[in-house]
């Protein structure tokens, strides 16, 4: 499971006794909403992305005089959250949204559930209706406490205007230490009314939440024992290496045993791509070589990662031959899908340090792994199976070669956001991340329309890098409105439409396991004005909408114009620019894992089964 980011002094104060405020701290009286927005200010919210309504207007009165706290008018509640989830994602910061009671709520359940699926960092403010109509049915009322218990880390319901400092000093601090995630705090309109005197820093009061960020000695010592022994190791590196900000202990570690390295989708970035110990990405849609080490592994030394379905397959056939050691901050996760016989419980870049410390031990004491046989087996997969395309044998553009090229063609340091589907796992192939927070993405809930609100949400944290959202035509229907948000706020993001005119990762399974019956997959008219089959969603015009929120849009049909038209998108950084990319619509993502299989399983292309030889008697 996802480790811990470190904690940043500004973004959440410590906790201590409530009775035990320092003298130094300041007094004043003002309004429960007053209370909030200070409240914000001093926790280090610099930015806030919502949409007001009845309840949560008290607070947007005093935002309005606020000169360190920027509010992006959103155009749908779920673009607030998934934008405050793309700048938490690409700043390491707790990412805020704030929206009004019942359906401006319950708006945010989407985005809060991919927030605690991928733990991020999230504190989510919604307005209630007055404490005395709370339980009465009132208009615009919903427990949103009770309906997004499940999917937040925690979450507050507060009533009295003296509870709200303390309560976001709470909520912050929550939110981005131990396993990083979502945290709620509904407000009633009369607390954000009443008077309340506001001191700061306030005192928390947080019995039992004290996350263990030390690993034990003795873990360490059995894991660094292993690891020396081990003669077929994989480091399988997840998202928690990056929310610890630990890719430069795992490139100490890695370099240090010459065990290879695969990352999930979620840690993509966290190890670069072209580091020759980085053997891919895992899972169903994985290369064959990271499913094969993984299979074949006599020991997998899991960071931050949680043995997810996707990576696993089907999980009593997964890695039969490996000792497990699983380090992770939330110790719920460790042996919950695989018993682990080395469980650490720590924070990930502590775990990776006194690794490191202890392999080093090793080494010196003359016990060193010998991993030539591995590499000899492992290499032979990477060259035999390399993750690759075929181009389409009527000239026209291939979604895998448009994303490669958005890729090689971005500035350094560009960050990518994909929503969910063919186009997403494309993008984790053929795009090289060699930096940490450069690749975000919905992994664990897999939201579409996730891309555009998320890339708007991290060009507003990080406004001097370049920002592509790659989405397809099926995506960008649902979130594509918050495009309006970044052309009225100065938010100049590009975005790839990987127009295919289907639901394309559904139109594969579709095509593998269906019978080619496309029941409900096709979003295009069928034909153009001229009777003409069609090519790519028409339907809306993608061009002519994007134009209308005040985008610069351009459609691309001919390979010959591709790199002429990115090129063309990388220049103009005064609004925000959407390509409608028509792309052949039988490409299919490969390699893949079908759902419910074994790992052994993989298929390296449609009807190519690999065959690895026999090495487990190695």
């Amino acid at each position: 499971m996802p480790m811990t980011e470190q904690a940043t002094g500004a973004q959440h104060p410590q906790p201590r006794a409530r009775n035990g405020g320092p003298s130094s701290a300041s007094v004043e009286h003002l309004t429960g909403a007053q209370s909030l927005i200070r409240s914000l200010e001093e926790v280090g919210a610099d930015t806030v992305f919502g949409l007001p309504g009845g309840c949560i207007l008290p607070a947007y009165d005093p935002l309005m005089d606020s000169t360190r706290v920027r509010h992006i008018l959103v155009r749908h509640e779920q673009g607030a959250g998934h934008a405050a989830t793309g700048y938490a994602q690409a700043t390491g910061k707790v990412g805020v949204c704030m929206v009004t009671s019942g359906p401006g709520a319950t708006n945010l359940v989407t985005p809060i559930a991919d927030a605690a699926m991928d733990s991020v960092p999230l504190v989510a403010i919604t307005g209630q209706v007055a404490s005395a109509a709370i339980g009465t049915d009132a208009f615009q009322e919903a427990d949103i406490c009770g309906i997004t218990m499940p999917i937040t880390k925690h979450n507050f319901l507060v009533t009295r205007a003296e509870d709200i400092a303390h309560t976001i000093a709470e909520a912050f601090h929550i939110a981005s230490t131990g396993r990083p995630g979502p945290v709620l705090v509904d407000i009633a309109k009369d607390a954000l009314q009443s008077k309340t005197v506001f001191s700061w820093p306030p005192a928390m009061d947080l019995p039992g939440y004290r996350p263990v960020t030390k690993p034990h000695a003795k873990q360490i010592r059995e894991a660094a024992k292993l690891i020396t022994q081990a003669k077929r190791p994989v480091l399988y590196v997840g998202g928690g290496v990056m929310k610890a900000g630990a890719t430069a202990e795992l490139k100490v570690l890695a370099e240090l045993t010459g065990a290879p390295v695969t990352t999930t989708l979620m840690a993509l970035g966290s190890f670069p791509d072209s580091h020759p110990l980085h053997v891919g990405m895992p899972g169903m849609h994985g290369s064959v070589t990271a499913v094969t080490a993984l299979q074949k592994a006599d020991l997998i030394v899991a960071l931050g990662a949680r043995f997810d379905d996707r990576v696993t397959g089907k999980l009593d056939s997964f890695a039969p031959y490996a000792k497990i050691v699983h380090a992770d901050i939330d110790p719920a996760e460790i042996g919950k899908n695989r018993a682990a016989d080395v469980p650490i419980v720590g924070d990930a870049r502590e775990v990776i340090a006194d690794l490191v410390q202890a392999v080093q031990a090793e080494h010196t004491e003359g016990n060193a792994g010998d991993y030539a046989a591995w590499w000899k087996d492992l290499n032979r997969w990477r060259e035999t199976y390399p993750v690759g395309y075929d181009l389409p044998e009527d000239g026209s553009l291939s979604p895998q070669q448009v994303i490669q090229r958005i890729g090689e063609l971005a500035p350094e340091g560009t960050i990518f956001a994909a929503g969910v589907g063919q186009h997403q796992m494309w993008a984790s192939h053929f795009i090289q991340y060699e930096q940490p927070a450069t690749w975000l993405n919905s992994g664990g809930a897999g939201t579409m329309g996730y891309a555009v609100p998320a890339a708007m949400g991290a060009k507003a944290g990080m406004p001097e890098r370049a920002v592509w959202a790659i989405d397809g035509d099926g995506c960008f229907q649902m979130t594509n409105q918050e495009l309006t948000t970044c052309a009225l706020n100065n938010i100049p993001i590009k975005v790839a439409i990987i127009n295919n005119g289907a639901l394309g990762m559904v139109r594969q399974w579709q095509t593998l396991f269906y019978n080619q019956r496309y029941s409900n997959t096709v979003l295009h008219s069928g034909t153009d004005t001229d009777g003409v089959p069609a090519k790519g969603t028409r339907v809306p015009d993608f061009v002519k909408l994007s134009e209308a929120m005040g985008c610069y849009a351009i459609r691309c049909e001919d390979p010959a114009d591709l790199d002429k038209v990115i090129a063309e998108a990388n220049a103009i950084n005064d609004r925000p620019v959407v390509i409608d990319f028509i792309v052949h619509e039988d490409a299919m993502v490969w390699p893949m894992v079908a759902a419910g299989t074994s790992n052994d399983e993989v298929m390296a292309a449609r009807g190519v089964r690999p065959d690895f030889g026999d090495n487990e008697d190695d």
